[in-house]
């Protein structure tokens, strides 16, 4: 196959200072994209400003001959997620590509977590995502290409202790990254979804040592690939994390019709409400929501009849 390449593609990559962000800004980089590397350079809570990480990015992607610049306007606010893009369209006139990898952490469990806590993290990962793509999307569109690459977790997915927030906004990029591709279908944007695992400084206080590898250069060809004109999918969610590459789906069980339902008529067909062994599978794009309600009316029809 030959190799897949980036020439003449501009790239807007939030928090591509350190970690997973930084190892995809030099693979995209090193395959001819033009990259915004954006990170203000703060703290893992989200603290300060630094334009240290993001230079530094930049001045490796130049030193192998590769065109970067450096935005730390932050993806909290909507006047900063319009800079970052802003950056892109006033160095190169275009952009073909985002990826929100932006993070922070502030961790506590649901007792203790304050308002504060919460709201600091949806701002950067979930409210930060919509900032940037609200209006590069608008610019994707009026070009009739774009590729939307978010990030979620299985923190999203399966939630984890002492990560309430974190959860909420790793969980709410899937709805994001849904609609973004099915409004972007017709406009020649697609959008999805990856679900990392890496060793990052996100990892700080934890015992890593019985770990596989797990380094972000085992997830960069991923992202790669959902960032590039080749890929095929739109609305979907695929897993990386040491090494494995998998794909995410939403399913439901048959489930059980009635034509009126008792608390205890519910409690007696749990079990069969619950199986999932044939399982019904949407996809999101095209019609993922009107299939879920036509399998569901079909089943309400074929249960009157």
């Amino acid at each position: 196959m030959p190799q897949l390449k980036f020439d003449n593609r501009v790239a807007v990559i939030t928090g591509a200072g350190r970690g997973l962000g930084r190892t995809y800004a030099l693979l995209l980089a090193s395959r001819g994209a033009k990259v915004v590397v954006n990170d203000t350079g703060g703290s893992m809570k989200g603290e300060g400003v630094n334009a240290g990480p993001a230079d530094e990015v930049v001045r490796e992607i130049s030193a192998a001959g590769g065109g970067a610049v450096a935005c730390t306007a932050s993806v909290s606010t909507p006047e900063g997620g319009s800079a970052i893009i802003k950056a892109a369209l006033d160095h190169y006139g275009r952009i073909d590509i985002l990826i929100h990898n932006a993070g922070n952490v502030r961790a506590a469990s649901l007792k203790e977590m304050t308002q504060e806590d919460f709201d600091a993290v949806l701002d950067v990962h979930l409210r930060g995502a919509f900032h940037v793509v609200r209006p590069a999307f608008v610019h994707m569109c009026k070009a009739g290409y774009g590729r939307v690459v978010l990030t979620s977790s299985i923190g999203g997915l399966y939630g984890n202790h002492h990560q309430a927030n974190y959860g909420v906004a790793k969980a709410g990029m899937i709805g994001l990254s849904n609609v973004v591709a099915l409004e972007g279908a017709a406009e020649g944007v697609k959008c999805n979804l990856i679900v990392p695992g890496a060793v990052t400084r996100m990892a700080e206080g934890l015992d890593t040592s019985a770990y596989p590898p797990m380094s972000p250069e085992l997830v960069a060809p991923v992202v790669g690939w959902l960032a590039h004109e080749s890929c095929s999918i739109s609305g979907e969610m695929l897993i990386s994390i040491a090494g494995r590459v998998a794909r995410a789906f939403i399913a439901e069980s048959p489930g059980v019709y009635r034509g009126a339902w008792s608390i205890e008529q519910v409690a007696e067909q749990m079990d069969a409400i619950r199986n999932t062994d044939a399982p019904f599978i949407a996809a999101v794009v095209p019609t993922g929501h009107v299939d879920h309600i036509r399998y569901s009316f079909e089943m309400a029809t074929q249960g009157r009849g």
